[in-house]
């Protein structure tokens, strides 16, 4: 077998103590990303699995940061709302973790609560302050409103980019064009 000959050259640890050699890691690694356990190798090697994410997270093929866009992070919390499982939307959207997609559900949880239209028990149960004159409150009322057709208009616009794959917005900084 070509493994147990390459790590065979490669330089064992005789104490916890002694750092693992960058080539026996960089062979670690590869072997994780062709698919073998992360399990087996950490009882194989002797190491502990974080050292192993640690490995992955500096060595691997993925260890690129990715930013995703908001148009990117909304499609992976909608094929998750619409029933696939956190670990498929990673492997199907190229998120490596699943930690990640679970804090991008939390925040637009949150966004929608912010978006959603308040009942009218809840706005029974909203205090009143009586010095406050009837024209502050209808300004108040009409700037909430605005706030919230803003992020309504914002979320259609992301949508819309994703889905057509065209730059709505203008880039800051953008020239006009001269006629």
């Amino acid at each position: 077998m070509e493994t147990v000959e390459t790590v065979s050259n490669l330089a064992v640890r005789t104490s916890n103590q002694q750092p693992f050699d960058k080539r026996l890691i960089a062979h670690i690694v590869s072997l994780v990303e062709q698919g073998v356990p992360r399990k087996v190798l950490v009882e194989q090697y002797g190491m502990a699995s974080c050292t192993l994410c640690a490995w992955l997270k500096n060595y691997g093929a993925s260890s690129v940061r990715k930013d995703f866009s908001v148009a990117h992070k909304r499609s992976v919390v909608r094929a998750v709302a619409a029933g696939m499982s956190i670990k498929q939307a990673a492997v199907a959207y190229q998120v490596t973790s699943p930690g990640l997609i679970k804090k991008w559900i939390k925040a637009f949880k949150e966004e929608n609560v912010e978006i959603s239209v308040s009942k009218p028990t809840d706005m029974a149960k909203k205090k009143t302050d009586q010095s406050e004159s009837a024209a502050i409150k209808a300004l108040k009322k009409e700037l909430e409103f605005a706030n919230m057709k803003i992020k309504a208009l914002d979320t259609m616009i992301d949508i819309a980019e994703e889905q057509l794959k065209v730059d709505i917005r203008k880039k800051s900084g953008a020239k006009q064009s001269e006629e």
